[in-house]
């Protein structure tokens, strides 16, 4: 889960339903906010990797 704050206190602030899936790296991804969803056992290569990349 990616945010701040819950799907429901987004929900009762907005006064509109969410939908399915809201503020999970997958859902952000499709959506364009999200370059890249690692599992965690290939974070640490991955982050090497951009940082290098970057270097």
């Amino acid at each position: 889960m990616i945010g701040f704050a819950g799907p429901r206190v987004i929900e009762q602030t907005i006064h509109q339903s969410l939908p399915e899936g809201f503020q999970t790296a997958e859902f952000l991804m499709e959506h364009g906010f999200v370059d890249i969803v690692v599992q965690r056992q290939d974070m640490k290569e991955t982050l090497y990797k951009i940082l290098h990349f970057h270097k």
